[in-house]
């Protein structure tokens, strides 16, 4: 399959692409937006995810060429870019909605491109040295599938790295109002790399030291009997960035943990990361 650049800035394939709303629902994105570079645990993530991918990939054989799948409206690849950007030659982020993508346009550095996408049908072989599925696949219902699509895309010897929520103990009324389908742990992901012919070099859990707040702060709710109307409400004001204080104190806690989470196995947390390789 070919991608060709639109006038927008946007990559589209000859077939049109159409975003499932159902998988992920659009209205999220403006939420996503204003939360992504200030949230606690969007930075943690990233801050987790980027310390992996330097112990992973290694700096002598940079350049490299990385994309995002279902990437949203580009928090991690501008983090990544902001970062490391003499690390790699390419970087794309890769989303079925336009919208996102359009959105994104507007912050993204001129070193990154914009792919429409459909997850189930990439078209792509052998092209990147590394991808990214974030918190995507949990919404998917063929997580397989999306694996294998990966994997094609990826280059002999190219890394996939995985971050999904983890452990069904931890299932609440948040995974159904943002349409999650499961919660993976380190069984499911070395199952997934069997299935889409992928080494499973690394899986490990974070954000355990705020799990019990986590768990407290999402078990007291019950969105039974609430309309779609309500539940949406629900979402906006608790998703949302805290307080200064509040904010600043659990993004201090999260930080702390990552070098932690990289020299031990934390025994549980509510996300869990995996590394896979293409053989």
């Amino acid at each position: 399959m070919t991608y060709e650049r639109c006038s927008d800035g946007i990559h589209r394939p000859a077939t049109q692409v159409q975003h499932r709303n159902e998988e992920y629902d659009q209205s999220g994105f403006s939420i996503l937006w204003a939360m992504q570079d200030q949230h606690f645990w969007y930075r943690g993530r990233h801050r987790f995810l980027l310390a992996a991918l330097d112990r992973t990939l290694p700096h002598e054989t940079a350049p490299w060429t990385g994309v995002d799948l279902g990437g949203g409206v580009g928090g991690w690849i501008r983090y990544l870019a902001d970062r490391r950007a003499d690390l790699f030659r390419t970087l794309a982020l890769a989303d079925s909605s336009e919208s996102a993508l359009r959105m994104a346009g507007a912050a993204l550095p001129p070193l990154v491109d914009r792919y429409q996408i459909d997850l189930m049908n990439l078209g792509w072989q052998n092209q990147w040295d590394c991808a990214f599925l974030l918190d995507v696949i949990e919404h998917l219902p063929d997580d397989v599938q999306a694996m294998r699509e990966a994997t094609q895309a990826l280059k002999p010897g190219g890394y996939l790295f995985v971050t999904t929520p983890a452990l069904r103990q931890f299932w609440s009324y948040n995974d159904e109002l943002v349409h999650h389908l499961r919660r993976y742990n380190r069984g499911d992901f070395a199952h997934l790399a069997q299935a889409s012919g992928l080494e499973l070099c690394d899986a490990r859990y974070f954000m355990f030291m705020l799990s019990p707040l986590y768990w407290l702060a999402r078990k007291w709710k019950n969105t039974q009997g609430m309309s779609e109307e309500e539940k949406v409400a629900h979402m906006k004001k608790t998703h949302n960035v805290p307080s200064a204080l509040i904010n600043g104190a659990l993004t201090a806690t999260f930080a702390a943990e990552t070098p932690l989470g990289h020299l031990l196995r934390f025994p549980w947390g509510t996300s869990i990361l995996g590394v896979f390789r293409k053989p």
